[in-house]
């Protein structure tokens, strides 16, 4: 649901935390301007645009993971990144430290202080804010957003959830199927995440007992099949002894499934489909116009002195050099001259790059513009009945002004009706005159400029909207789109 360029984290930047855990390194070349605005996108795009350039042939795989509280999510994405050695050695002695200060005596530390990085969750034992890791195995990359259980913080859920190829629900294999448990994967299925891993956590306190995983197996999947969740995966793991998560237990003979990290190597990432339409929202258009460094030779900057690209960040499909494109808003047709992925110049570009496109034609693209697949481009629409994702503690009610960001294009719009609320345990739509804080439903709103909006079942992307508050530019509310006129 991630809608604009300029950042790498998923719907509330500002109410999200990142912790890195590597840093950029130089590729030595010297830069035009015209290579460092084009360079101006997310950093997981650039990520993929290395890639392309032949810095790498892993794919980009996004994952979250939910639960309830004390399910063990911190310590399992702990536990994940120290087996995938993606923990560096200074890290891992201050955690150690930690761990000694305050007696934790099972194991060598706790995994969980890995993660839980805000003052707070460490005192309290658990999760708040959404935590992302940047980690990579030979297979391929990934960014983890370990989000909280809390029911008060279902909408940190919603936030990391909402760009993921998958997500992870951990269950305590002592009680099975709670609340929480449901409210989380109702999230995943009206996100339409497209898989689903079931954690069986904390099986050593079981006794590895296979009746056991088995009974906790059908309650997930009977859920999972109820809230029309396709592509499910259940696996019992031991987040704290290491259990399934990267290396397969010789305690769980019963079980010859993946082990969660192989699982995660091996599912398809949505950036992998290639066979949808193209689709760039400009973020910028990058015009040097002979206001480029000294160090660039006469040559090219003599090449750059007419440039005029259009950047912004692939959100789906794929284009070449001689393809037919389409703008929005205008439905001006033209052609593909160019391509530059991370300031070089390529010859094809795909899902989750950051690029710059040049075209045969003069054409009127500035932000918020849409470049797409000649004869795809959607209909303009000036009002859409919508699933909204309450965020903000101001509820959400008929007559709200509002602006709507979708892609690169932020519009004045109005909350006309609010048509229902969801039940979150049956996802039963249910009336409703407002929506509070951490609340899902639907209402109805009108732009004041129509949008090139998709419906959200058919693309996560084209479908996906960010309401702001005028005033203050807190965001209000995510929503995707259910219909659109």
């Amino acid at each position: 649901m991630s809608t604009d360029t300029t950042s790498s984290r998923p719907l509330l930047s500002r109410d999200s935390r990142e912790t890195r855990d590597s840093r950029e390194t130089p590729t030595g070349r010297r830069d035009s301007a015209a290579d460092v605005q084009s360079r101006r996108g997310d950093e997981v795009s650039r990520s993929g645009a290395r890639e392309a350039g032949g810095l790498g042939d892993t794919t980009l795989f996004r994952f979250a993971t939910a639960g309830s509280v004390d399910d063990g999510k911190s310590t399992l994405v702990g536990r994940l990144l120290h087996d995938a050695k993606a923990i560096l050695a200074d890290q891992l002695e201050q955690v150690a430290r930690t761990s000694a200060d305050r007696g934790f005596a099972h194991g060598e530390f706790d995994f969980a202080l890995l993660t839980d990085g805000l003052r707070a969750e460490r005192e309290q034992g658990i999760t708040i804010d959404v935590a992302y890791r940047y980690f990579a195995t030979d297979a391929r990359s990934f960014i983890l957003a370990d989000c909280p259980g809390h029911v008060q913080y279902t909408r940190n859920m919603v936030t990391g959830s909402a760009t993921a190829d998958a997500v992870v629900v951990l269950i305590d294999a002592r009680k099975g199927v709670v609340e929480q448990t449901r409210r989380h994967l109702a999230v995943v299925s009206l996100l339409r995440v497209p898989h689903v891993i079931v954690a069986v956590n904390k099986i050593d306190l079981t006794g590895f007992d296979e009746d056991r995983f088995r009974a906790v197996e059908d309650q997930a999947l009977t859920v999972a099949a109820e809230l029309g969740l396709i592509d499910t995966h259940v696996i019992p793991v031991s987040a704290l002894e290491g259990d399934n998560i990267v290396d397969r237990s010789a305690r769980t003979p019963w079980y010859d499934g993946p082990t969660l990290r192989e699982l995660l190597e091996t599912l398809p990432a949505r950036q992998a489909e290639e066979d949808a339409a193209f689709r760039l929202p400009v973020q910028t258009v990058i015009r040097p116009q002979g206001g480029v460094s000294a160090l660039i030779d006469d040559a090219e900057a003599e090449d750059l002195r007419d440039y005029r690209g259009f950047a912004g960040r692939v959100s789906s499909g794929s284009v070449r050099v001689g393809d037919r494109v389409q703008v929005f808003p205008g439905g001006h047709e033209t052609t593909v001259t160019g391509i530059r992925v991370a300031g070089r110049v390529a010859e094809s570009a795909h899902t989750a790059q950051s690029i710059a496109v040049t075209l045969a034609d003069e054409v009127d693209a500035a932000r918020g513009a849409l470049i797409a697949t000649a004869g795809t481009v959607p209909s303009g629409h000036a009002e859409a009945e919508v699933e909204i994702f309450q965020l903000d503690v101001r509820p959400i009610a008929p007559g709200a002004r509002v602006l709507a960001k979708h892609g690169t294009s932020t519009v004045q719009a109005i909350v006309t009706e609010v048509l229902s609320r969801r039940d979150l345990d049956t996802l039963a739509l249910e009336d409703a005159a407002e929506l509070a804080v951490n609340e899902i439903g639907r209402v109805r709103i009108r732009f004041a400029s129509a949008l090139p909006l998709e419906p959200y079942a058919e693309d996560r992307e084209g479908g996906a909207l960010l309401l702001i508050h005028p005033v203050d530019g807190a965001t209000l509310a995510a929503a995707t789109v259910v219909t659109a006129v």
